[in-house]
Order: C-alpha cells, then sequence, then structure tokens
C-alpha cells in the first residue's frame, strides 16, 4: 500500500515537472520569437542586417512587366500613337469611368483644362482641345499619368496600367467629339443641332454653346531626364510601334498570343 503511494506521488511530480518545462518553453517562445523584426540588425549574418538582399536576376511575381510598350508607353525611348491592345466599347466607356473620377477635377468634364480645381485657384490644367494636345501621340497620356508632368503629379498608384490607357483612348474619343464635323458622321445618320435639342428639353439654347476656358492652359514643362519624346511631324504618318507591315502586332498582357494593334483614330470614330 506504501510503495503505490509513492509511486503515485513520483508520478505526479514527474508530470508536474514536464508540464512545467512545456510551458517555461512555452512561454520564453512568446518572449523571445524567433524571427527577424523589419530594419532590425542580426548577429546571424556576415553583414549585420535581417532584411536580406533579393536574389540575383530574379523579380517578384506579377512584377516581370516585360510588355514594355504596355508598361511604359514607349518604344525605343519614343512615344507611340497607338494603343497595345484593341479598342473596344468597352474601353472607352471605362476609360471614361476613370477619366471622369482623376482627370476632371483639373481637365473638366470635356478635357478643356478648366476643371473645378483650377476654378478655385489650382495651376491650369492642359487642355486636351488645344493643337499642342492634339497633335500629341496617344501614347503621351498614358506616360503623362504614370511618370507625371509639371504640377500634375504621377497616377501610377490610383490607376492601373490597362486602365490608363483606356482613359488615354477615351481622351483620344473626348477630342474627336468635340472637334467632329458634319463630313465625319456615316451616310445615312441623321444630324441634330445640340441647341435645338436643348430647347426640346425646355433648356435655354445656351445650354449647348461652348464651353468656356482659362485665360492659359498651355502648360510647358519638361518631363523626367532620359525620357524626351515629341509628338509626331504634322502631315506624317505614324506607323505602329515601328511596324513598317500594314498589321503590326504587340504581345497582349497576359497572354502568350499577339494581337493587332490599334491605331489611334485620325478623324473617324469607329467601334
Amino acid at each position: 500500500m506504501k510503495i503505490n503511494r509513492k509511486n503515485s506521488a513520483r508520478l505526479l511530480v514527474l508530470c508536474a515537472a514536464t508540464a512545467l518545462m512545456f510551458a517555461a518553453g512555452c512561454r520564453m517562445d512568446m518572449q523571445d520569437e524567433p524571427k527577424m523584426i523589419p530594419q532590425r540588425g542580426s548577429t546571424m549574418f556576415a553583414d549585420g542586417r535581417s532584411a536580406r538582399p533579393q536574389v540575383a536576376h530574379t523579380v517578384a511575381r506579377g512584377q516581370l512587366e516585360e510588355d514594355q510598350y504596355f508598361y511604359t508607353g514607349l518604344v525605343n525611348g519614343k512615344e507611340q500613337d497607338a494603343m497595345p491592345f484593341p479598342v473596344t466599347l468597352q474601353v472607352l466607356e471605362r476609360g471614361q469611368e476613370r477619366f471622369n473620377i482623376y482627370c476632371t477635377p483639373c481637365h473638366s468634364r470635356v478635357g478643356n483644362g478648366d476643371g473645378m480645381i483650377v476654378q478655385r485657384g489650382y495651376k491650369p490644367a492642359g487642355n486636351f482641345q488645344d493643337a499642342k494636345r492634339m497633335g500629341q501621340p496617344l501614347s503621351h497620356y498614358f506616360y503623362v499619368m504614370t511618370n507625371g508632368y509639371g504640377a500634375m503629379p504621377n497616377y501610377s498608384a490610383q490607376v492601373s496600367p490597362v486602365d490608363r490607357w483606356a482613359i488615354a483612348a477615351y481622351i483620344r474619343a473626348l477630342q474627336l467629339s468635340q472637334n467632329a464635323a458634319l463630313a465625319d458622321v456615316p451616310a445615312g445618320k441623321q444630324v441634330q443641332d445640340l441647341k435645338t435639342i436643348a430647347v426640346k428639353q425646355g433648356l435655354p439654347a445656351s445650354y449647348a454653346g461652348p464651353w468656356p476656358t482659362t485665360d492659359n492652359t498651355d502648360v510647358n514643362a519638361l518631363p523626367p531626364t532620359g525620357t524626351a519624346a515629341g509628338a509626331p511631324a504634322e502631315g506624317t504618318e505614324v506607323r505602329s510601334l515601328n511596324q513598317p507591315e500594314k498589321n503590326p502586332t504587340i504581345n497582349a498582357p497576359g497572354s502568350g498570343s499577339k494581337t493587332p494593334a490599334t491605331k489611334a483614330p485620325a478623324g473617324k470614330a469607329s467601334h
């Protein structure tokens, strides 16, 4: 009987010691976890840094950016008057939505550079309807959104590359809409005067008049060093991405196939 009690006591002490040992070890792990805290020194590595440099010649997942034109808007350091993927009505609608969110505060809904922010004292924005902007290649707008220009900050953090291209396509469509001629209307389509439509809607005829513009929207500023690209000379044909053939191709992002490059509209819009 006494032997059993002694054995039980020893077993109880052994279990308690084991539990205490595990508890102490777990508590030490919680107090001093085996991890590297950012920007803190370490004695594990010879250079004394806990943060390790990236392995040479490696790229993080999703950051390969293999299609140079899609991500930079430049080919051999030059802007191009072409889209890196086909422009559809869906692309234009997406571009309009993003334009109305990010661009209208300065450039206004019609892109005349007289947005609400400008009316309240901010530096005049570029007027997409003036001769200078009308002559700039389409990727110029993508480049400016990506890198900023003059008083305009870059929007690369707010707007994804594909949305920046959609905005650029919509800007071109917006330029056409504000400078359209009767000759641009397809045959058989009826054209109504905007003032007549406004009166029918119970609005004054002046409602359909031209939007006012600021006195000076000719913002001249040099882009960041190393990427100067000018608009194509007036009267010259701009080939898509320096391709001599009639149907050039561009690698569409995210696919292994090639899709035809879409040339910016020169005078007529097509869907």
